[in-house]
């Protein structure tokens, strides 16, 4: 099995899997591909963020390891410099955008109705994943 991160011609992000390539190639070409959001059958494999590719001599254990040490850190960086606005973070960028807030550096959740607005109104964010441990730390606290 295969996941291909894929966008529809509204520019929905979403992953589908496959048996292989050739199993992605054949559905959409027929048809069979939707874009969950909106229905649409005009989709594209996009370029996948992260891969990780197995060692010639090992199972990628190492690797791994390592990439998620370095998400950690990356987290941890963002942690440390930004302000949780939770749910409010499209509003909260939306004042900043338009001078109703002073600019500051923040993070939070927002809808995919929301992150499309941000989009149309010109505001560049980010998605950055939270690493599965640092879910459960957050929660217990």
């Amino acid at each position: 099995m295969i996941a291909f991160d894929l966008r529809c011609r509204e520019h929905h992000e979403f992953e589908a899997w496959f048996k292989d390539r050739e199993a992605f190639e054949d559905q959409k070409e027929k048809g069979l591909i939707a874009c969950p959001v909106c229905g649409s059958r005009d989709v594209e494999k996009i370029l996948s963020p992260v891969a990780i590719k197995k060692s010639a001599g090992g199972d990628g254990a190492e690797i791994r390891q390592g990439f998620m040490k370095a998400m950690e850190k990356i987290y941890d960086t963002v942690v440390e410099n930004t302000e949780d606005v939770g749910s409010r973070f499209a509003a909260e960028a939306l004042k900043m955008h338009y001078g109703a807030a002073e600019p500051r550096n923040i993070r939070g959740v927002a809808t995919e109705d929301e992150e499309k607005l941000l989009n149309d109104e010109g505001i560049e964010f980010a998605r950055i994943p939270v690493p599965a441990n640092r879910i459960k730390k957050e929660k217990a606290n």
